[in-house]
C-alpha cells in the first residue's frame, strides 16, 4: 500500500470526487453508505502487498481486475474506507455491496497514475485551511469547467498549450470520439490535432480573443464545437473547448465562453508557476480595496484598470436556509457563474468574497451603464436559480466617479441587500434606486436607536404602558399614520372596526401627551414608534 501523503484535514465527498472525474474516465457501481462519505486520502493498493487502508480512504486497486481483486475490497471495508477504485468492476459489485463500501470502476483504457493524480487534486483543493497547491488548482479548474459546460450547454474540456487536458466538465450523452479520446490520454489525439492544425484551428485561437467554430464531421467523429483560446496579453495559455452534444448550445454560449477565457487567465499562469498566488492575490486586492486597506493606484496597475473612471459594486447574497457545507459548495459555483459573467462584460472585472457575500467589481466603466449591469445582475441571478438550484438576491451600489470610491458603492450595495432582506421589495434583484426610501429609513431609525439623547420620552412611556395594557394602542398609532389619518384604510389593516382606530388613537393621545394634529410631532412619533 502506497499512501503517498499525511492527512489532518477532511477532504472531499465521494460525490464531489466523481463529479469532478466523471465518465469516461470513472463510474460508481455501488455505494451502500451514500456518495456524501468523505474522502480523506487517495492511497495505491497492489494485492500482493499486505493491506494497509485507513479510514475515509479512496483505494486504488492496481494490478488485479475483477474478481482477483475480491480480497482487496474486502480488507479496504473492514479499514473503512470510503471507497474501492478497480478495472473491470461489475464482476465483484456483489462483493463490495455485502462488504459496505463503494466500488468506483476505472474506464478499461485510463492509466492509474492519472486517476490518482486528479482525485488526489480534488481531495487536496478541498482540505479546509491547506495551503495553495497544485490540487487546489486543478479543483478550481474542474469546478469552472463545471460552470462552462452549465452556461453554454455542452461538453467543457480545458487544455495548455500542449493540447494537455488539464481539466473537463462531467460527461453528458453523445461524448464524440475526440472528446472521448482526449480525456481517456489526457491530451488530444495526434490524428485529430493534425486535422485541426490543417484547418487553422490553432493558428485562429492563438491569434487573439474571440471565438472559433469548428462544423460538424460525422465521418470523423467530431460533433460540432465552439473554442477560445486563453491569453495572458499576446501569450496564448491555453483552450477551452465546448463540445456540443444531444442538445443545441445555448443562445449566450459564445458569450459565457468568452467571458470563461479570460476568467481563466490568472488561472493558468497559476498552473503554470505554482508558487505564484495570482488568483488568491486578486481576490485579496479586491477586498483590501473594499475595506479601505488599498489605495485605487495600486489595485488599478494589478488589474489593468483605469483608477479615474467611473466604477460599480456588485453584491450577491445566498440564502442561509441550507447546511453550511453545501452553501460553501454553491458560493464557489456562484463566484465561477459571477466571474465568468462579469469578465464577459469587463475584462478587469474583481471577484471576491467578503464575510459570506460576493463582490464584483466592474471598474472602467462607460456612460449610462446602469441599465446593462441591472440586465448582468438579473441574468446572473436566473442562470443561479436555473441551474444551482439557489435562489441569490443581487444588489447594485451606486456608480462612482473613481476607482477611489469603490467602497462606497460596496456600502450602498450592502444597504440595498440588507433592505432586500427585511422584506422590502419582492425582486430578487434591485439598485439603490429601487430602494432608496427603504434605506434611507432604515439608517434614520438606526442613528435614532443609537441615539436615546433625543428620543421622545412620552413614547417611551406610551409604550411601556401600551405593554402593559395588551399591547394594542402602539399598532392602532402606526397604523392610522401609515395611512395618512385615514381611519377606514386603518381599520382595514388591523381588521377592527373604524371607531375602535379612532378611540385608539385618542386614548393614546391621552396617555402620551402627543398631539398627532402637530406635523413635527406625527413624523417624530411614526419613526420613534418604528423602533
Amino acid at each position: 500500500m502506497i499512501k503517498t501523503t499525511t492527512q489532518t484535514t477532511p477532504g472531499a465527498s465521494l460525490r464531489h470526487v466523481l463529479a469532478t472525474l466523471g465518465e469516461p474516465l470513472v463510474r460508481v457501481l455501488t455505494a451502500p453508505g451514500g456518495l456524501g462519505v468523505g474522502v480523506e486520502d487517495v492511497v495505491i493498493h497492489d494485492p500482493e502487498d499486505p493491506p494497509d487502508a485507513h479510514p475515509g480512504d479512496l483505494v486504488l486497486v492496481i494490478g488485479a481486475r475483477g474478481r482477483s481483486a475480491a480480497g482487496a475490497i474486502r480488507a479496504a471495508a473492514r479499514s473503512g474506507a470510503a471507497a474501492v477504485a478497480v478495472k473491470n468492476g461489475m464482476a465483484v459489485v456483489n462483493v463490495a455491496t455485502d462488504a459496505g463500501v463503494a466500488l468506483i470502476e476505472v474506464g478499461h483504457e485510463a492509466r492509474w497514475e492519472q486517476v490518482e493524480a486528479l482525485a488526489r487534486g480534488v481531495v487536496d483543493a478541498a482540505r479546509a485551511g491547506g495551503e495553495a497547491d497544485h490540487g487546489e488548482v486543478l479543483g478550481d479548474l474542474f469546478s469552472l469547467a463545471q460552470t462552462i459546460a452549465t452556461l453554454t450547454g455542452g461538453l467543457v474540456s480545458i487544455e495548455d498549450t500542449a493540447s494537455r487536458v488539464l481539466a473537463y466538465s462531467r460527461a453528458g450523452d453523445e461524448v464524440d470520439e475526440l472528446r472521448r479520446l482526449s480525456i481517456l490520454g489526457r491530451e488530444g489525439p495526434e490524428r485529430y490535432l493534425a486535422m485541426l492544425r490543417e484547418w487553422g484551428v490553432y493558428q485562429r485561437l492563438r491569434a487573439g480573443e474571440g471565438i472559433v467554430r469548428i462544423d460538424e464531421r460525422p465521418d470523423l467523429g467530431i460533433r460540432r464545437r465552439i473554442a477560445a483560446g486563453i491569453h495572458a496579453g499576446s501569450q496564448p495559455l491555453g483552450t477551452i473547448w465546448v463540445q456540443e452534444g444531444a442538445h443545441p448550445l445555448t443562445e449566450s454560449a459564445e458569450v459565457a465562453l468568452l467571458g470563461a477565457s479570460r476568467a481563466l487567465a490568472p488561472q493558468l499562469i497559476r498552473h503554470r508557476t505554482l508558487p505564484s498566488p495570482e488568483l488568491r492575490l486578486r481576490e485579496d486586492l479586491l477586498a483590501g480595496l473594499l475595506d479601505g486597506r488599498l489605495d485605487a493606484e495600486s489595485v488599478a496597475d494589478d488589474i489593468g484598470a483605469d483608477p479615474g473612471k467611473p466604477a460599480m459594486v456588485l453584491a450577491f447574497s445566498l440564502p442561509r436556509d441550507r447546511a453550511a457545507t453545501d452553501r460553501q459548495l454553491r458560493r464557489a459555483e456562484l463566484v465561477h457563474l459571477i466571474t465568468v459573467h462579469t469578465a464577459a462584460y469587463r475584462r478587469s472585472a474583481l471577484v471576491s468574497v467578503i464575510g459570506g457575500r460576493v463582490y464584483a467589481l466592474l471598474p472602467d466603466l462607460p456612460e449610462h451603464a446602469e441599465p446593462r449591469i441591472l440586465a448582468l445582475a438579473k441574468e446572473i441571478a436566473g442562470t443561479a436559480q436555473r441551474h444551482l438550484d439557489v435562489r441569490v438576491r443581487a444588489a447594485l451600489g451606486g456608480v462612482v466617479p473613481s476607482l477611489s470610491d469603490a467602497a462606497a458603492s460596496r456600502g450602498d450595495a450592502d444597504r440595498v441587500l440588507a433592505t432586500m432582506a427585511r422584506g422590502h421589495g419582492t425582486a430578487d434583484v434591485a439598485s439603490l434606486a429601487d430602494v432608496r426610501a427603504e434605506v434611507l429609513l432604515s439608517e434614520v431609525l438606526a442613528f435614532l436607536g443609537e441615539q436615546p439623547r433625543i428620543r421622545d420620552p412620552r413614547l417611551t412611556d406610551l409604550v411601556a404602558h401600551d405593554a402593559e395594557h395588551g399591547g394594542i394602542l402602539v399598532p392602532a398609532v402606526l397604523a392610522y399614520l401609515d395611512a395618512f389619518g385615514d381611519v377606514r384604510k386603518a381599520a382595514r389593516e388591523l381588521n377592527i372596526h373604524p371607531n375602535t382606530v379612532r378611540y385608539r388613537v385618542r386614548r393614546a393621545g391621552e396617555v402620551s401627551g402627543i398631539d398627532l394634529d402637530d406635523p413635527a410631532q406625527r413624523i417624530l412619533t411614526q419613526l420613534l414608534l418604528r423602533l
